[in-house]
């Protein structure tokens, strides 16, 4: 009886495909430092252990870790919640942080993510980034290494598109089936092939697939034993009953073609489980939509698909076999799309845009110098994959000079490097680029505006589904925010390092666990409008008497100790919140007059300068195009007014705004 055999690789497990996926790690990785040093479970052993695992899965819900109600096998989610980390090599199998674990967590911990590598990723992301080149999946008696194979094959062609790294990147299990993969890849290029080809291509020649065709063709009986003996799922062969049914309606279909054969055909196709279901629906209906088939019937039917268009028995079953075998393919990557995805981004070396997947400037410097090495690494076990080692212990040809790369960089890119200083100023130049590009065509004026709503009605999934689901929502907040005085500032400026936040190759915003940087700094060259000066942007999402605890301290406390360290520098500071509170703006105004002392009281500030205002009214200065020559005008004479602070803030800002 033939049965299912894995025929592409993934990261992970899809149980722990979290939102927040860099703090979730390193969040964890404290939860389970915290746990082996707990002295009931000190000497206790993970493997084989219900008990012990019971008791990880209790823990980190009791730390707030886990917030879905209690899973049914509680040990069993604990299992999925840490195999990630065992295969990343930052724990073991016993579930204890290994070398690379604990180098990890220190720097998360101390919240120094300095850049001082050869490939100028931050600190954790280049503890991944050799993770993930060790990293490897079983497969029979070899392993595969995921980011090695997707490296090789981007040293070969450069780029590839999003459907090729969902769909034909995981297929690439062996030697020989990466280098027919990068063939596929140029020939579908050149039109002489498809994805769905090349998927096929692979699967098909696979022994169990072979014996489970032949078992259909050679049936003389269709029935839901055999359907779940050729359907071989790899769950439960259960899911694999309504294609019976399907196969029946196709033929009934081909033979009667009619109003009637194609509502059955469809409920036929809507019984399937999965995404396949809508592979099916796609591949067999102009339209997915029931209310389309009742209101068309037969005419909303691909009747030139070759399925319904075989007379033969024989080649029917052989169609239906590859079709059946196709979209279970296909849904199955595209469920490991997202968790590939994850994994690879942190190491910061890998741009996901416009559908596009590349590497980063440096990092494709730096593999088009190893690129001859990439193949043989990439199916073999890495013997160090719990330690936190230098390049050249991975292999010998990652012991790149930082010369090496400046020569490449000249020879890929056409500009000269003499320093270090040349390529990051080239680095930044294109960074801007991107995020120029990003802002007009994903953060355009009407999208920013509706993320301002969500963020007043805290549509916390929405927001994440928008921006990134790899940050909290407060840190959301600060990026979008950033974005938004970036554009009002007429996008002059450093913004990118002004937001103070951790980026990812993506140039979207990543939470880490320990927190605690801070908001935007943004600086102001001298113009005919203003004189130079840094302007201070604090913001949160608390609300009514919290904000009054949370922010009305730190917020005056930054901009002081900002103006006491930077004494030749005119400074003021904006405070930015969804909604603001009266005492919250009273107190802000006080601080006109109020000094400010240093912890020894020897130096002070003798008075400042603090605007508050309200996502309503960052709404309308985006909707109004208000320039920050305006705004800065606007808030100066606002600063300067002596009306009572329960009525400043609608005379001075909502209305001159």
């Amino acid at each position: 009886m033939p049965a299912y055999k894995s025929y592409c690789w993934s990261l992970g497990t899809t149980s722990f495909r979290m939102v927040e996926f860099n703090r979730k790690i390193e969040e964890q990785l404290n939860l389970l430092n915290k746990f082996w040093h707990k002295p009931e479970f000190a000497n206790e052993q993970w493997s084989s252990n219900n008990t012990i695992q019971t008791a990880y899965y209790n823990f980190i819900r009791e730390q707030g870790f886990i917030e879905e109600k209690d899973a049914p096998r509680k040990d069993k989610d604990a299992r999925q919640k840490t195999s990630g980390l065992v295969d990343l090599g930052i724990i073991d199998d016993e579930r204890r942080l290994t070398d690379a674990g604990r180098t990890l967590l220190a720097i998360a911990e101390s919240g120094n993510f300095s850049k001082e590598n050869i490939l100028r990723i931050p600190a954790d992301s280049f503890i991944y980034f050799k993770q993930l080149l060790k990293s490897s999946c079983p497969f029979d008696d070899d392993s595969v290494r995921p980011y090695v194979v997707l490296a090789y094959i981007l040293s070969e062609i450069g780029e590839i598109s999003k459907s090729e790294f969902t769909y034909l990147l995981p297929l690439a299990i062996n030697k020989e089936k990466t280098e027919r993969l990068v063939n596929y890849i140029k020939a579908i290029r050149s039109n002489e092939s498809t994805i769905d080809e090349a998927i096929v291509s692979v699967i098909s020649e696979m022994d169990n697939y072979q014996e489970a065709k032949k078992m259909l063709i050679e049936a003389s009986t269709i029935d839901d034993v055999l359907i779940q003996e050729i359907g071989m799922n790899r769950k439960s062969r259960t899911y694999d009953v309504p294609y019976t049914k399907l196969y029946y309606t196709l033929r009934a279909f081909t033979a009667t073609p009619n109003d009637n054969t194609a509502v059955d055909l469809f409920n036929a196709v809507d019984k399937i489980s999965g995404r396949a279901r809508l592979y099916w629906k796609m591949y067999l209906f102009n339209s997915v939509s029931r209310h389309r088939l009742e209101k068309t019937g037969i005419r909303n039917v691909k009747r030139n698909k070759v399925i319904l268009t075989i007379k033969n028995e024989s080649a029917f079953k052989e169609e239906f076999f590859k079709l059946l075998h196709l979209f279970k393919a296909k849904s199955l990557l595209d469920d490991y799309y997202d968790l590939n995805k994850r994994y690879f981004k942190t190491s910061d070396t890998i741009v996901f845009q416009d559908d596009k997947v590349r590497f980063d400037i440096i990092p494709n410097c730096y593999f088009a110098l190893v690129k001859d090495s990439l193949l043989d690494l990439a199916f073999s076990k890495a013997d160090n994959l719990e330690l936190d080692c230098g390049l050249s212990a991975i292999g010998t040809a990652f012991a790149v000079t930082q010369k090496q790369l400046f020569n490449k960089a000249e020879e890929l890119y056409g500009v000269q490097v003499r320093s270090i200083i040349d390529i990051q100023d080239f680095v930044e130049q294109e960074r801007y680029e991107r995020l120029n590009h990003m802002i007009d065509s994903r953060f355009t004026d009407d999208v920013l505006v509706n993320l301002m709503t969500m963020f007043e009605n805290r549509n916390d999934n929405d927001i994440q589904a928008i921006v990134t689901n790899n940050a909290d929502v407060p840190t959301i907040f600060e990026y979008v925010l950033a974005i938004v005085w970036y554009k009002i500032s007429g996008r002059q400026g450093k913004v990118l390092e002004y937001m103070n936040l951790s980026l990812d190759a993506d140039l979207l915003p990543i939470t880490h666990a320990a927190g605690g940087h801070e908001d935007i700094t943004y600086k102001y060259s001298a113009t005919a409008n203003y004189p130079a000066h840094t302007l201070l942007i604090e913001m949160t999402l608390a609300s009514k008497t919290n904000q009054r605890r949370m922010e009305m301290e730190p917020v005056s406390r930054h901009l002081g100790d900002y103006i006491l360290t930077h004494r030749n520098e005119e400074a003021y500071c904006l405070f930015a919140t969804t909604f603001l509170h009266v005492n919250v703006t009273s107190d802000f105004r006080s601080r006109k007059t109020t000094p400010y002392y240093s912890m020894d009281g020897s130096e002070f500030v003798d008075g400042m300068k603090i605007i508050p205002f309200q996502t309503s009214e960052i709404k309308t200065i985006i909707q109004k195009k208000l320039t920050y020559a305006q705004l800065y005008h606007i808030f100066e004479h606002a600063h300067q007014s002596n009306i009572a602070p329960n009525l400043w803030y609608q005379h001075e800002i909502v209305n001159k705004i």
